[in-house]
């Protein structure tokens, strides 16, 4: 599309979506030729303006407003007109001070992403768990918390721990626990979670020094222990700041955006599906497949290494400053990789 407008289309159309992405308001030749300095007149301007809307780049409101962009030139825009604005030092500084911090779990951090994104953009931010699956179990631990208690704590590759808390129907000796602790490690420790939940009954099966009752608890209770649920996957930020953007002034927007910031299986599909392996993805207005976010835009980008791969983003008005929160987004998903390799 970019070798079917000219350079002097180019700079109108850069400098138009550069108004409205700071004003929410349809733009004037006036206004940019005043504005932005593009060494040609305003009756110019407007000209270009017309021939940029018969291609479909802009959109006139009502007859008597300026013009907005519609979503063909914000891919222009993104895709060709812009390069990644840097973040400076002290806005990195504060990132990283608030993301390196301590953790009991890895949804406390990937929790915490989401928020960071969120107050620094002022837009939705969202963080997707790894897919865990190909996760390699390293240690399986079991200790007794108090009568008839037992924490049974499951340690990956990666660093990922998870545990739960077991009943027991009667008390067990310390030589039984150790023992069954051992047998467990043996057979299981090495393997992928899901190998571990394809296959653990038949690896447990003649473990004869194991006490034969926690064998079965462990078994009763891997689906708890192993399976990560679809909704525990995605974590937003709160959408309050996003929802006070004009594009949400309109109230049936308002409720339909806010009814789906709550379908967390929706997000996770969608940006699943969005999001290249490499680099940071824009997804603009109806690439979203989404009635309810065709005002909007995504900005995603995978982080992690190896088998240990999620996605962070930020959803917002297709009207945002995509070149600063690119480099944010980048930034992020950088740092959240770093902080889940140590």
């Amino acid at each position: 599309m970019i070798g079917e407008i000219s350079l002097r289309e180019e700079k109108i159309l850069k400098a138009l979506i550069n108004e409205y992405i700071l004003t929410a308001r349809p733009v004037s030749s006036r206004a940019i030729a005043e504005k932005y300095r593009l060494g040609i007149s305003s009756a110019t301007i407007r000209n270009s303006m017309q021939d940029l809307e018969e291609k479909g780049l802009l959109k006139q409101p009502h007859p008597s407003a300026g013009r907005i962009p519609t979503d063909k030139a914000y891919r222009i825009y993104v895709d060709n007109l812009i390069k990644p604005e840097k973040l400076t030092l002290p806005e990195k500084d504060k990132i990283k001070k608030e993301l390196f911090s301590d953790y009991t779990a890895i949804e406390d951090l990937l929790a915490q992403t989401s928020r960071i994104l969120g107050r620094t953009s002022s837009l939705l931010g969202v963080t997707i768990a790894p897919h865990l699956e190909s996760e390699i179990l390293t240690r399986i631990d079991l200790l007794s918390l108090a009568e008839r208690k037992l924490l049974v704590v499951l340690a990956a590759k990666s660093g990922i721990v998870k545990s739960i808390i077991l009943e027991v129907d009667s008390e067990i000796k310390p030589e039984a626990l150790q023992e069954t602790e051992r047998i467990l490690n043996q057979r299981l420790s090495g393997l992928s979670l899901k190998d571990v939940m394809n296959s653990a009954e038949k690896r447990l099966k003649d473990s004869y020094t194991a006490k034969p009752s926690l064998i079965k608890l462990f078994l009763d209770s891997t689906d708890n222990l192993l399976s990560f649920q679809e909704e525990e996957k995605v974590y937003l930020s709160e959408p309050n700041k996003l929802l006070d953007q004009p594009e949400f002034k309109e109230w049936g927007r308002l409720s339909a955006f806010a009814r789906l910031v709550e379908d967390k299986r929706f997000w996770l599909r969608m940006i699943s599906d969005k999001v290249e392996c490499e680099g940071v993805s824009i997804a603009i207005g109806r690439e979203l497949g989404k009635q309810e976010i065709e005002a909007c835009s995504l900005i995603c980008c995978a982080y992690g290494k190896g088998s240990l791969k999620g996605k962070v983003g930020l959803i917002g008005p297709t009207r945002m400053r995509y070149a600063k929160l690119v480099s944010l987004v980048d930034y992020t998903s950088a740092l959240l990789g770093e902080v889940l390799s140590q």
